[in-house]
């Protein structure tokens, strides 16, 4: 089964927390966490549609300049959601620049979203055409704990403690779509990205009339044609359960940013949760408000989590980075 995205951290388990979800169909992707953003080309940044930020630290946020310097004058459009004073935050960073020049640039517009504790957000809007002024702000009702919703996938987070307020993210994809290849290869077209137009038609439930235009390359060349949903329905062969991956970092151990994560990351297919310290070390860790290994394994293992990635590692284990995966191993498998 090919699922819809594919996801890997932007860094090494000991360099900054960071997750890139990758549209395998499409030239998209979204990312987790800005902090240091460096090993990411520019290519891959460019396909960014949105930026979710758990909470505005350094090791998290710092990237946000890199990640302008990338995209202003080359992209149309970014939206970044965060926490509590996200907007301001923002702003802030959009001051300390001069922007005399920035008119010779094709517009960029960010949209920001805030997410507060109250089941609301307030989402403002920023243009190169004005300089970068805040220009609105809206408020908005969250759907639960959804932050993002498409027709193919939504975002959830919801918030941990870790002496400041702190969103986990889990990324559902809503069902998948599998195609019969046989029946493909009897309509004489082949593969492209059309097939992912036509899955998206699908699951949003398109009337039959709507046009899909299909392109493909074989080795007669390039090919061009266009088909209406009804037409091709019968290439859908079923839907089953879609792909989900959380992501959860920066939190403390206690029993409410347990039962919390239990519940955001049921069963999902890999869970990257930070597993800062060994649990010989649990005291320093509720110090600093970090997860230990051991802790992160025994949440992974009453999510169902299938699989799990952990990172953020503290640097007092350089060379041990083996005995923190062997810990949270134990822990998940009980």
């Amino acid at each position: 089964m090919r699922a819809l995205f594919e996801a890997r951290l932007t860094n090494a388990a000991f360099g900054d927390p960071g997750l890139l979800v990758d549209f395998r169909d499409e030239r998209r992707a979204l990312l987790f966490d800005l902090g240091d953003i460096g090993g990411l080309p520019p290519r891959k940044l460019m396909r960014l549609s949105h930026v979710f930020v758990t909470h505005a630290h350094m090791d998290h946020f710092a990237g946000f300049d890199h990640l302008l310097a990338v995209v202003l004058g080359r992209k149309p459009k970014l939206a970044l959601i965060g926490g509590p004073g996200f907007i301001d935050q923002v702003e802030h960073k959009l001051r300390a620049y001069t922007w005399n020049v920035v008119y010779r640039y094709d517009e960029l517009v960010l949209d920001v979203l805030e997410v507060g504790m109250n089941g609301r957000a307030d989402c403002a809007r920023f243009s190169s055409r004005t300089n970068f002024v805040r220009e609105s702000i809206v408020s908005l009702e969250l759907q639960g704990d959804v932050v993002y919703d498409e027709p193919t996938f939504r975002v959830r987070a919801r918030y941990v403690d870790h002496d400041v307020p702190c969103l986990a993210y889990a990324i559902e994809e809503k069902a998948h779509v599998n195609v019969a290849k046989d029946r493909l290869a009897a309509l004489g077209v082949g593969t492209g990205a059309w097939l992912a137009e036509l899955k998206h038609a699908v699951l949003r439930g398109a009337p039959d009339d709507t046009a899909i235009d299909l392109r493909w390359r074989d080795s007669a060349g390039e090919h061009a044609a266009t088909r209406a949903v009804g037409e091709l329905r019968h290439l859908i062969l079923d839907t089953v359960r879609g792909q989900r991956i959380g992501y959860a970092t920066d939190l403390r151990y206690t029993e409410a940013n347990e039962r919390t994560l239990r519940e955001l990351f049921a069963d999902v297919d890999v869970l990257f949760i930070e597993s800062v310290f060994l649990d010989e070390d649990a005291e320093h860790g509720a110090r600093k408000n970090h997860l230990t290994a051991g802790q992160a394994g025994r949440i992974a293992r009453l999510a169902r989590a299938r699989s799990v990635q952990p990172f953020h590692f503290s640097p007092r284990y350089e060379g041990r980075e083996s005995e923190l995966v062997a810990e949270l191993e134990r822990a998940w498998r009980g």
